[in-house]
């Protein structure tokens, strides 16, 4: 079902955005050579505690997850696309290391996700990174209300394809609200003027991602980390964002 927010929902919601936002911050500049994944799920698992937040990853347990997730936050590196699961793992030199974060505050819930390339970055994992940053842009200024969801998907697929990606769209964006997960799904490639209608109070995270040589994955032996299956290398971001009469709140802006 889909739920539609009032402006004071909206307003509620921007706390949620606010915090997930700062743990992405904290765990992106605290990820260098030699630091393990296991610390910077510390990291957000700290902040989460000091803040009264409540995890929506540790007992988080869908279909397709193997147990409970048991971990604050997501940590994919290099092939790892989706759903990294933290383990002893330090990062090295050249690494592509995706965060995704999601928690809830007084109730509501946000969801984002970035890439970054820790230590001498190679210049396909930047070309990689700037074009899935970008499809993320293109998604969120296809907002508008009167528009439909089909035009955020179409304006991610055509930056994909302009640069010679295929899409995955068994994984996509989602509703956001008092859960992670609930409806529109949003996937990362459609047709303009189809689907869901873009309504004031409408949110959901709109969350690309792209693989350098596929759009195939396989489930990792951890029961959850999301792979290529070639081994290409892969980048993935996303903003929860809410559709109102005068335009669209990016929930989880950096800086705020």
């Amino acid at each position: 079902m889909i739920e539609i927010r009032t402006p004071a929902e909206v307003n509620q919601m921007r706390a949620a955005g606010k915090f997930v936002a700062s743990v992405l911050d904290a765990t992106s500049a605290a990820a260098a050579v030699g630091v393990n994944l296991l610390a910077l799920d510390k990291i957000a698992g700290d902040m989460i505690k000091k803040r009264g937040a409540i995890s929506s990853y540790v007992d988080y347990h869908p279909s397709f997850g193997a147990s409970p997730f048991g971990k604050y936050i997501c940590t994919s590196v290099n092939d790892a696309a989706l759903h990294g699961l933290p383990h002893d793992y330090r990062l090295q030199d050249g690494d592509v290391l995706s965060l995704d974060f999601a928690a809830s505050v007084d109730g509501w819930v946000a969801d984002s996700a970035i890439t970054i390339v820790v230590g001498t970055p190679r210049d396909e994992d930047l070309r990689l990174i700037e074009v899935t940053e970008r499809a993320l842009q293109a998604g969120i200024a296809a907002v508008k209300p009167g528009g439909r969801m089909g035009d955020v998907s179409a304006a991610i697929g055509a930056v994909a394809h302009a640069a010679g990606f295929s899409v995955n769209t068994d994984f996509g964006g989602h509703g956001v609200g008092r859960t992670m997960h609930s409806d529109p799904h949003v996937p990362n490639d459609g047709r303009p003027a189809r689907g869901v209608p873009l309504r004031a109070g409408l949110v959901f995270a709109i969350e690309p991602w792209f693989m350098l040589g596929t759009d195939k994955i396989y489930t990792d032996s951890d029961g959850w980390t999301l792979r290529s299956a070639d081994g290409s290398r892969a980048a993935h971001f996303e903003h929860t964002v809410a559709v109102t009469d005068s335009g669209t709140v990016v929930l989880t802006a950096r800086g705020q």
